[in-house]
């Protein structure tokens, strides 16, 4: 592992955006350390540390940064879809759709159908056996939580065409126009009560997120630009929570009444703007330090598992609960004093589970040799579709109640474990029959 890391670091071409790296890498450990800071594990159940200090809220404006992670997204679909072009010149759009597709997808989805079925099988066995309760059932129902991120990528990957080629039209005016639709939703959600018009902001939130990733892509964000966006989105994103019917906190909590998060808010964006400025205004100074071998070393290894260690975290942090429950290690009330005192135990534990499960499973984060001979468009936004319900699905019901037939309303349908796997995997293999597929 470390001579390949070496390899690939040494092998970078000097034209490579090495920040962009850094970020991709630095959003997902943030989100995994928010998640394990955020656990308030007793004996009783599971709480979240927000809901009991609501005074550290405000933390989740640093802590929440997926939107930069759909930033980067943005960028690196924008780059993968063009090189395509520029390789294949006589392919079909339809052709080079599905091998966009699948090439996006293969890092991604491979690890998380492991995950899935490794899930899947475990919570089937614990089942049968007549357990699922205690911190076991909690453990089954919220290790899947994180899976909705993976949903919401998918759609950024299939829908990356169609608004690169609207990008490359109008510009910011396609940002503007996303934007402008999540006003919209939640000008219907707010002042009009009109019923389930807020899940478009799945869509049109993260969407207009992504969208900046292009005009990064095509080097439209500069310092003056970047400082806008962020002191407009702080501006923005205070006076949202400040005046409007929005939360002070930047991810989901128990029991509120209006999420930032599920679905998304113009807040929510608002945030992302500024957090989308403030990193690009931090560019300069992190591109230097990336220079430093050993710094672009241990960005290179990191990227290299962070979609499984994503994946397997909480799984790792459930783990070490269970451990400790287990040993009868006394779990002190959240936020006590004990409890800060035993929090670098905790984390310290957690992530030696994690690398761990990173070393078990690694290898699948790392994408098939084989590249696809001829496409089928269709079949792969089949698949694309099929594997996003599915995971948004099993994110909602989890894999407790797997054997009952428990049931998670996605938007206005009822979806249960089984049939959430079900669409996980068979969106799978659509999408690799259809980057496969010869004419």
């Amino acid at each position: 592992m470390g001579s390949s890391v070496r390899e690939l670091a040494g092998a970078t071409p000097a034209t490579r955006d090495r920040y962009v790296d850094l970020l991709r890498v630095g959003s997902l450990g943030a989100v995994v350390l928010g998640h394990w800071l955020m656990a308030a594990v007793t004996p009783d159940g599971v709480g979240n540390l927000l809901a009991v200090v609501p005074a550290l809220q405000p933390l989740t404006w640093l802590l929440q940064v997926m939107p930069v992670f759909f930033f980067v997204g943005g960028f690196s679909h924008a780059l993968s879809y063009r090189s395509l072009l520029r390789k294949r010149p006589e392919g079909s759009e339809d052709s080079i759709y599905s091998a966009f597709l699948r090439a996006r997808l293969q890092r991604l989805l491979r690890p998380t159908m492991v995950f899935v079925l490794v899930w899947g099988a475990a919570a089937l066995l614990v089942q049968l056996l007549g357990g699922g309760g205690g911190l076991t059932g909690v453990t089954l129902r919220m290790v899947t939580q994180p899976l909705w991120f993976i949903g919401i990528y998918l759609a950024m990957v299939a829908f990356t065409p169609p608004l690169l080629r609207l990008h490359e039209r109008y510009g910011w005016g396609a940002f503007a126009a996303l934007a402008g639709a999540a006003v919209a939703v939640d000008v219907l959600r707010f002042a009009a009560g009109v019923p389930y018009v807020e899940f478009l902001n799945f869509a049109f939130v993260w969407l207009a997120v992504h969208q900046l990733g292009f005009l990064r892509a095509d080097g439209r964000i500069r310092l003056r630009r970047a400082a806008l966006l962020a002191g407009g989105g702080l501006i923005a994103a205070t006076g949202l929570v400040a005046f409007g019917p929005y939360p002070l906190s930047m991810v989901g909590m128990p029991g509120e009444k209006v999420s930032n998060m599920a679905p998304p808010t113009l807040a929510l964006l608002a945030h992302g703007l500024w957090l989308v400025g403030a990193v690009e205004l931090l560019r300069a100074p992190a591109a230097r330090l990336l220079e430093r071998p050993r710094v672009w070393r241990t960005v290179v290894a990191a990227n290299g598992v962070a979609m499984t260690a994503f994946l397997w975290h909480l799984t790792a942090m459930f783990g070490v609960y269970g451990a400790l429950l287990a040993l009868d290690v006394a779990l002190p009330a959240p936020a006590s004093a004990a409890w800060w005192a035993q929090v670098p135990l905790r984390l310290a534990l957690a992530a030696a589970l994690t690398a761990a499960l990173v070393a078990a499973f690694r290898t699948f984060e790392r994408p098939a040799t084989s590249a696809p001979v001829q496409g089928h468009g269709p079949l792969a936004a089949l698949g694309a579709t099929l594997c996003l319900l599915g995971v948004l699905g099993l994110s909602m019901v989890g894999f407790g109640g797997l054997l009952d037939g428990r049931t998670a309303l996605l938007i206005a349908i009822p979806v249960s474990a089984p049939a959430a796997v079900a669409m996980t995997l068979g969106g799978w293999l659509l999408v690799e029959r259809a980057g496969r597929r010869t004419p």
